[in-house]
């Protein structure tokens, strides 16, 4: 049987990384297991013609990546998130 209030709790903990406009990932700097300290660049996007990084909003590990390397994503889509 699943702790439903382990599993809340988990992702209540949880930090989920969005695009924060339509674009197209050039680079993952980070992978599930790095830790990262607040304001590290996790992605590089590719948006408007210009370079954007993608920085983690909190400190901790990279639990999982949602995006690959030549995808694109759209305004607001999960990226990573960070435990």
């Amino acid at each position: 049987m699943v702790d439903s209030y382990a599993i809340k709790r988990r992702l209540a903990l949880a930090t989920i990384v969005e695009a924060p406009m339509v674009g197209k990932l050039l680079k993952i700097e980070k992978n599930p297991g790095d830790h990262v300290d607040e304001d590290d660049v996790i992605i590089v996007m590719e948006a408007m013609k210009m370079e954007i990084p993608i920085v983690a909003p909190v400190t901790g590990t990279v639990k999982e990546l949602k995006v690959a390397t030549g995808e694109a994503v759209e305004a607001e889509q999960a990226l990573a998130v960070i435990e």
